[in-house]
């Protein structure tokens, strides 16, 4: 499964409602730091597809569902479960880094 992409119209059905825990990216086209890791991202997405739903929410298309969270700095990333955030991590990762807070996360 590739990357998905939420929005303020489908957060609530793909990512709060999901039966599987969600990691969100919240990034925008500007960010440098958003696009260095975008890839790792995307790669993660592929791997773990079917246990993690991963997706991207572009901030300034989506600015409802940015604000709901309160994002103040980019990328934010947000493991969603069972609707709630369970933990969020402000600045880019390395995949080694990113690999482990997904792991901790699944558990």
């Amino acid at each position: 499964m590739s990357i998905l992409h939420f929005t303020d119209g489908n957060f609530k059905d793909e990512v709060l409602k999901s039966d599987i825990p969600v990691l969100v990216d919240f990034w925008a086209a500007w960010c440098g730091p958003c696009r260095a890791i975008g890839p790792i991202v995307e790669e993660l997405a592929r791997e773990y597809s079917k246990r993690l739903k991963i997706g991207k929410v572009d901030v300034d298309e989506n600015p409802r569902t940015a604000s709901h969270y309160g994002i103040m700095s980019i990328p934010t990333l947000m493991f969603f479960k069972d609707g709630k955030v369970a933990e969020q991590v402000v600045g880019a990762l390395t995949k080694s880094e990113l690999k482990l807070k997904i792991e901790e996360n699944l558990k």
